[in-house]
């Protein structure tokens, strides 16, 4: 067996009730800790790193209702399941209004049901840690190159007056857009490959990186021509999943030229597609 790299908290004010799933949960591949409170519940989460709890919902001084507001409040990320033995709607209501729960179980429960649920509220846990840290990760890239065509733009507006000094911000343009640390390719409205930058080339390898003035659906699918397309119509920048001709998949940004440039062509930039192992 791995050895574990998440855990779970179980709740609940009877004894026998947290040996019943002591006994259940000892053979799964997390670490398991237990509380007879929720009070005690809170002082094990400030200690320990926890992904999912399961808590009884008739508890005395903090219901689990109670207790699971509390651990959303503290701790958003943990998966919250509730253990009830009332089938009363309302109570069932309040306890996915205030704790926000990924889950109820009436009891008695099926076991093999509980650890299914548990095995994939945890697999449900690391996809969502997953996908925000792609989000931010495409989030920052963005805001970078946006605040880079906006100076690029600025640059180019106030040196209207002197074609040198327009043609040399065009040099200085191509020039940082060639050492971007992110994959850029250019592609006009006649939706060829116009630029294609080191980054580029470098994650999809010189071989296989298109190659200036080819048509972009000689390298990607034909989703990625009619995404372009309509990115330019709408001139509002979208998000899709791409496959290149190789193969490869690729998270692709299409951000329209705006300016005196608008119309005319789309930057797309280049996520190669990493799939976070579940734990």
């Amino acid at each position: 067996m791995q050895t574990p790299t998440h855990a779970v908290l179980c709740i609940d004010d009877e004894p026998n009730i947290l040996n019943a799933l002591k006994r259940l949960l000892r053979k799964e591949n997390y670490r398991l800790l237990t509380g007879s409170s929720g009070r005690e519940g809170l002082d094990i989460l400030a200690a320990n790193e926890v992904h999912v709890v399961v808590s009884d919902q008739r508890m005395p001084e903090m219901n689990g209702t109670e207790f699971l507001k509390q651990v959303r409040e503290r701790y958003p990320n943990i998966l919250r399941i509730i253990l009830t033995g009332y089938t009363d709607v309302d109570t069932i209501t309040e306890a996915i209004n205030e704790g926000h729960i990924y889950k109820f179980f009436l009891k008695p429960w099926n076991d093999h049901n509980l650890k299914l649920e548990i095995r994939q509220a945890l697999e449900q846990y690391d996809l969502i840690q997953a996908n925000k840290a792609l989000h931010d990760q495409l989030y920052q890239q963005n805001e970078e190159l946006k605040q880079m065509n906006e100076n690029l733009e600025s640059i180019v507006q106030e040196r209207t007056h002197s074609l040198k000094i327009q043609n040399q911000a065009l040099q200085v343009s191509h020039a940082i857009l060639e050492e971007l640390p992110l994959p850029i390719l250019g592609i006009s409205s006649e939706m060829l490959v116009v630029m294609v930058n080191k980054a580029a080339r470098q994650q999809m390898g010189s071989d296989r990186c298109p190659a200036i003035g080819s048509g972009i659906g000689e390298s990607f699918d034909d989703g990625v021509e009619t995404s372009l397309g309509e990115c330019l119509q709408a001139l509002e920048k979208r998000s899709i999943s791409a496959r290149s001709k190789d193969g490869s998949a690729f998270d692709l940004e299409l951000i329209p030229l705006t300016g005196r440039y608008r119309g005319r062509g789309v930057i797309m930039a280049l996520s190669p597609v990493c799939h976070t192992p579940v734990g």
